[in-house]
């Protein structure tokens, strides 16, 4: 039997990021799994794309953040490392509600284990707007929790159109920026700044997911004990408690082994056994 404190305790980890993620990453680890992390210094995460558009991000949300964490090992020549990507778009249950899903992936060569931590939350100021004046940019910043979060100014929605100015923390940047930018166009295009070191909202969710991540760590397979024992598949039907009819909602969920592939079902996950009639299509149509 494995155990995942004998895997990753008192190993180094190399944090893949340029962001000041470390400051709720690496506590999180540190105290959940013994795991000492380092940040490679002059790391570039902005190759692998940005938020802003320069650079379009490196295939899906997870792959993105498993080619940081395998140039973050190539680097530093170490066998454990974490990287962190998020996304900032419409909810799955609610596509008029913004949401933002976080991603913290480990990667330990050493031992062939790759797992990821996620978090998804409506905990977000992510925005944009055109404004005309100094006045409605002014305004947009205070809506968006200005200057405890960091904004852009731009020409156009994308940086390589004209001027533009990130990490935005101050009355003075923010008025030089609007003005300097409405000088040459009748408009001006701002929006929150979603790099996690000007985006505390951003943050929390980062520590949610590295929470989730070590949990999913210490989820040992009960066949093996191999770490990662986690949910590969979700059966949705929970009963209505009016009519019994099948709803959306989860039912059941299939935990799966990476190691041996050893399967268990759990009936209702989230610990009823029965949906609300307000989540059923035929009781409230």
């Amino acid at each position: 039997m494995y155990q995942s404190d004998e895997l990753f305790e008192k190993r180094t980890a190399v944090l893949a990021t340029m962001h000041g993620k470390e400051q709720v990453i690496a506590p999180i680890l540190e105290k959940e799994l013994g795991i000492r992390v380092v940040v490679p210094p002059d790391f570039d995460t902005d190759r692998f794309g940005t938020f802003t558009g320069e650079i379009e991000r490196a295939g899906t949300q997870i792959e993105a953040a498993r080619l940081k964490a395998q140039w973050a090992l190539e680097l530093t020549d170490q066998s454990l490392a974490i990287a962190s990507e998020g996304s900032f778009q419409p909810h799955p249950s609610c596509p008029f509600i913004a949401s933002n899903l976080e991603i913290v992936l480990l990667l330990d060569t050493r031992h062939g284990i790759e797992i990821a931590g996620t978090a998804l939350s409506i905990e977000t100021n992510h925005s944009h707007q055109i404004v005309r004046s100094l006045e409605e940019a002014q305004e947009f910043a205070r809506q968006a929790g200005f200057p405890k979060h960091g904004l852009i100014v731009s020409a156009g929605q994308r940086n390589n159109q004209g001027l533009s100015c990130k990490g935005i923390v101050s009355k003075v940047a923010l008025s030089k920026a609007v003005q300097d930018v409405l000088a040459q166009s009748p408009t001006a295009f701002i929006r929150t700044d979603m790099r996690a070191m000007y985006n505390p909202t951003r943050m929390k969710v980062i520590a949610k997911a590295t929470h989730d991540l070590a949990t999913k760590v210490r989820s040992c397979c009960p066949h093996c004990g191999w770490p990662g024992f986690d949910i590969t598949r979700r059966q949705i039907g929970l009963p209505c408690a009016l009519c019994l009819a099948p709803t959306e909602m989860v039912l059941a969920v299939v935990y799966e082994c990476k190691k041996c592939s050893y399967r268990t079902e759990q009936k209702y996950p989230d610990g009823e056994e029965f949906a609300d009639p307000g989540r059923c299509m035929f009781c409230n149509p």
